[in-house]
């Protein structure tokens, strides 16, 4: 190859096998994916080494994708479990896997996904730095954080989340500026931690070219953590987080003078009414790089219901110009994610996701929509089940309720609208109750 990264690559006129497979998947022309490319508004997160990746492409003017965070914790060690977690995602749909996992032989889960997993695979370096090698925080050495990325870069990961936009000066105005919720993410906990303890700069940010020249090596996508996302409504778009993605934008040229490829990671909690402009100040800060969202949950008081908290924030984030998704389940706040909390997750994200792309205009969006509603009208209940987003759960509901005429369903049964429209247009008589 005479190119290091898809971003050089586009950069010098090239499409990529990659490419072409991501135009075809958009329904876009592969000049103008290649052209938006060059610039940093798509990415096509595809390691050198990930061998069993189907690509995706990320950016606004695509179709919104979503990212399902999964892994092992000290209190939770089920490897099986986790394994079944990837099977059901790809299985529905999820286009990225995150192994978040905190515990364990971490490297054995990584390469599985990087060996098996069509998915673009994702991982969080700081945590796994912490796993192995197994010491007090404070005696993990720059050089060491710093190895980390590089093992997980060799592993294969397509992406990376590194929390570099937290640095001695943000931290020490953060500690003036206070939060009802100080620091919510985990690797921005550790990473303000470290600083803390050693005072020393945050190794992330004061060796992030090096970095860069470990992602430019594998393509590897370098997706800039938040740090300083807000934990609660009330800490939303604050003067830490706004400070912190001024960070990431300047970090993000950095980057792209290198031919790396950059998405740059949000909220977070915040208020709906938040959400549009705080896409807005993204897209400017950082030049219209791909935005990565958790949610955002737009109210702090439903947990076991945060992936509809999620899926509402997601929706408005996506419509206004957010790329991809982390989906949130039922078990946000409160405890690992089973199998089931992944499925509820999962459909909670794409139904926010497909959403975005129909208010965004996404070519053929819309049309999955029309092909439902012509099955509604026709009373086809075959193809409904087949279009539905969750084919098993619909079907299962009409089962457990079958209704007296196969044609309607329990709700409504001879007061069908549709059943009576069709019947009065095509020129029948329609008498309910005798029927």
């Amino acid at each position: 190859m005479n190119y290091a990264t898809q971003m050089e690559a586009a950069r010098r006129g090239i499409l990529t096998e990659e490419m072409n497979a991501v135009a075809a998947k958009e329904k876009i022309p592969a000049a103008q994916l290649v052209s938006l490319m060059a610039e940093g508004k798509v990415i096509i997160p595809c390691n050198k080494r990930h061998k069993s990746l189907e690509p995706n492409g990320l950016g606004s003017m695509l179709k919104t994708k979503i990212n399902v965070n999964l892994g092992t914790s000290r209190d939770m060690t089920d490897l099986e479990m986790e394994y079944e977690k990837v099977h059901r995602a790809v299985e529905m749909g999820a286009e990225a896997i995150m192994d978040l996992s905190s515990f364990g032989d971490t490297r054995k889960f990584r390469r599985y996904l990087t060996e098996n997993c069509p998915a673009i695979i994702g991982t969080v370096p700081i945590y796994d730095a912490v796993v192995y090698y197994h010491k007090p925080l404070k005696q993990i050495t720059a050089r060491e954080w710093i190895d980390i990325v590089r093992m997980h870069a060799e592993d294969g990961v397509d992406f990376m989340t590194i929390h570099c936009g937290i640095n001695r000066e943000t931290a020490h105005k953060f500690k003036k500026n206070k939060r009802l919720t100080n620091i919510v993410s985990r690797g921005g906990s550790i990473i303000f931690a470290w600083m803390e303890m050693t005072g020393e700069e945050n190794p992330f940010y004061e060796f992030f070219d090096e970095i860069l020249e470990i992602c430019r090596e594998y393509d590897v996508t370098l997706s800039l953590g938040d740090a300083c996302r807000p934990g609660c409504l009330a800490d939303a778009t604050d003067a830490s987080q706004i400070e912190e993605l001024i960070t990431l934008g300047e970090l993000t040229e950095r980057a792209w003078k290198k031919a790396v490829q950059v998405m740059v990671e949000g909220p977070g909690h915040m208020p709906l009414n938040q959400i549009a402009a705080n896409m807005e100040i993204q897209k400017t800060l950082c030049h219209g790089a791909p935005f990565y969202v958790l949610g955002p949950i737009v109210t702090d008081v439903a947990p076991g219901y945060d992936h509809i908290t999620a899926a509402i924030g997601g929706a408005a984030a996506a419509a206004a110009g957010a790329s991809f998704l982390c989906y949130v389940t039922p078990a946000e706040h409160l405890r690992l994610p089973d199998v089931e909390d992944v499925k509820e997750g999962i459909i909670a994200a794409r139904i926010a996701a497909h959403a975005a792309d129909i208010a965004k205009g996404v070519p053929d969006a819309m049309e999955w929509d029309n092909s439902m509603s012509v099955a509604r009208k026709k009373l086809d209940w075959k193809e409904m089940f087949r279009l539905a987003m969750d084919p098993e759960k619909a079907e299962r509901y009409r089962e457990t309720s079958m209704p007296e005429k196969e044609d309607t369903c329990s709700m409504c049964g001879n007061f069908c609208a549709v059943k009576n429209m069709n019947r009065i247009l095509d020129g029948e008589i329609v008498s309910i109750f005798e029927e």
